[in-house]
């Protein structure tokens, strides 16, 4: 991908892909990105596809984090409230969470989710989309496919911890962590595509 032509204002040195470790670890740790909000990323983040998705639309990101710190989620009506058209969208939702067999892999095309349970715990497997395989194929108008893996790496997402899941990540939420409970969760839309 050549960002030069897509990132406004955005030299090749400044360029995300062109960055070291060490650039790319200072943006990221300075955490400017996430608009003031307090929450800490999941260690599983990709962050170099952060930084050159969140350089590619900057005020979408901003505007999505400005929303998740600004406001009382645990209070939010349940349902989909928009942002931004069908651009930047988010999902307020509460359920049970659910045992392991009853649960598959997704990932999509056109958005990256950001992902925060406001309230109860759950596990999160995250594994690369390489290696799975597709279980339900791809629907278009939902934007989501659903995958098998023969990995979990299960991650635990509760109030302390938020996930960004791009194309390039399969994703398995609302497993159990001990029992069944009930959790309270906000899911983030952001159109990469």
């Amino acid at each position: 991908m050549d960002l030069k032509s897509n990132i406004s204002g955005i030299s090749e040195e400044q360029n995300p892909e062109n960055w070291s470790k060490e650039q790319l670890e200072n943006w990221f740790d300075a955490g400017n990105w996430k608009s003031g909000w307090e929450i800490v990323p999941d260690e599983s983040m990709d962050k170099r596809e952060m930084a050159i998705q969140y350089f590619q639309n900057r005020e979408r990101w901003n505007k999505a984090f400005l929303f998740l710190k600004n406001n009382d989620l645990a209070s939010l009506e349940k349902g989909r409230i928009r942002l931004e058209e069908d651009d930047l969208y988010l999902s307020v939702d509460e359920y049970m969470t659910r045992n392991e067999e009853n649960s598959r892999f997704e990932a999509h095309r056109k958005y990256a989710d950001i992902q925060y349970l406001v309230a109860g715990e759950e596990k999160i497997g995250v594994v690369p989309l390489g290696i799975t395989c597709v279980a339900i194929p791809y629907d278009t108008g939902h934007d989501i496919v659903f995958l098998n893996s023969p990995e979990n790496n299960y991650r635990v997402a509760d109030s302390r911890r938020f996930f960004v899941f791009f194309p390039g990540d399969a994703h398995r939420p609302c497993v159990k962590t001990r029992e069944n409970a009930m959790v309270r969760k906000v899911v983030v839309k952001v159109r990469i595509k």
